[in-house]
């Protein structure tokens, strides 16, 4: 049996197993899908990281290429591959975990291909982005158009010529209406004005600042009480863009009647496809038979350790430890320190009956 179960192949699980892997242990990682890339190969075509090649690497493995440039989602794709096949682990796609219960002194973590594997640690590293939220906005449930997920968008040809409003106000619905622009009559609805961060403050990248100031890595996501709103980094085109009204922006619309909104002015208009660029919840429905999860499906946690029950850990979290927690560059940081404290909590090592060669 393993030392410890991963559960997610994204980045988070990646670093994870990294992080288990230093200290001695044989973890297992489960992931859902055909391969450990977590939800990136599930992004629309034109996504790019938001943050250079130099600050956008797991533990062990340099990004690729020029350090300056900002990878497209293929590239991050393939460098999650190469980190999998680097880590000499044991890794099982097609593995979707259905539920984790703790009959005794270990955890059983259970799949929806009947297999079941225990263990004395679980991480649970399906991240902060694998539950879409969808907000109760209203009249959308009766809309006649079609309505979508940012998560489900493509790219924009199945929408030539269409009326299109794309809700949010951060750096997707952005990108996701600008890339629209060439193609349909794109509206951004917003319930605040956005917000941009320049990408390149004094000549060098946002990155550069957080890493030298030590603001990435700042220990302060516990001690929120809201998590602040994220900015839209902007190098100068997205701005631009907004206002000269391609695409154009306007207040949040107020209601839907079949296939027509009602602005926050009054106005109504047809509208085709409404595209909610909403953002995610954490998808840990799995642990409900734990009682680990608050009403409103959030981990009960501390910096990434249950606060309910000993050896059960996250990781990739949103603002867990600090800013960079559930980007590629912060996971394995968090990874680390959540390995480390796992085994030498009092309570994981005597359940683990000395399976591990070292606790580190």
């Amino acid at each position: 049996m393993p030392d410890a179960v991963v559960i997610g192949g994204g980045q988070a699980g990646l670093a994870s197993v990294h992080a288990l892997k230093a200290r001695g242990l044989e973890p297992v990682l489960l992931e859902a899908g055909d391969e450990p890339a977590g939800s990136w190969p599930h992004y629309y075509d034109s996504l790019h990281l938001f943050s250079p090649a130099r600050y956008s690497s797991l533990p062990g493995l340099a990004f690729p290429g020029d350090p300056r440039r900002y990878p497209h989602r293929d590239e991050v794709i393939g460098y999650l591959r190469r980190y999998a096949a680097v880590l000499d682990a044991d890794i099982r796609t097609g593995h979707r975990v259905t539920a984790v219960t703790r009959p005794g002194g270990e955890f059983v973590v259970s799949t929806d291909s009947g297999a079941e594997f225990s263990a004395p640690i679980v991480v649970a590293a399906t991240g902060a982005f694998s539950s879409p939220y969808r907000p109760a906005l209203p009249g959308l449930d009766e809309f006649a158009g079609t309505v979508l997920h940012s998560s489900e968008y493509r790219e924009p040809s199945p929408f030539a010529g269409q009326r299109v409003v794309v809700v949010g106000a951060a750096n997707s619905a952005v990108q996701i209406a600008v890339d629209l622009v060439p193609h349909s009559h794109v509206t951004l609805a917003t319930r605040k004005p956005i917000r941009y961060a320049t990408q390149k403050p004094l000549g060098r990248d946002v990155h550069f600042w957080f890493t030298v100031t030590g603001f990435d890595v700042l220990p302060i996501g516990p001690w929120l009480r809201t998590k602040p709103s994220m900015l839209v980094l902007d190098a100068g085109g997205y701005r631009a863009a907004i206002e000269a009204g391609k695409p154009g922006q306007r207040r949040m619309f107020t209601a839907i009647e079949g296939d027509t909104v009602t602005w926050a002015d009054g106005s109504r208009e047809q509208v085709d496809t409404i595209i909610l660029a909403t953002g995610f919840r954490p998808g840990l429905s799995y642990l409900d038979k734990l009682g680990v999860l608050d009403p409103a499906g959030a981990p009960r946690q501390h910096r990434g350790l249950s606060t309910t029950h000993p050896g059960l850990g996250f990781v990739g979290l949103e603002w867990q430890r600090s800013f960079s927690s559930a980007t590629i560059r912060g996971v394995g940081r968090d990874a680390a320190y959540v390995a480390r404290r796992l085994l030498t909590s009092a309570g994981v090592i005597r359940g683990a009956k000395n399976r591990f060669r070292r606790t580190g």
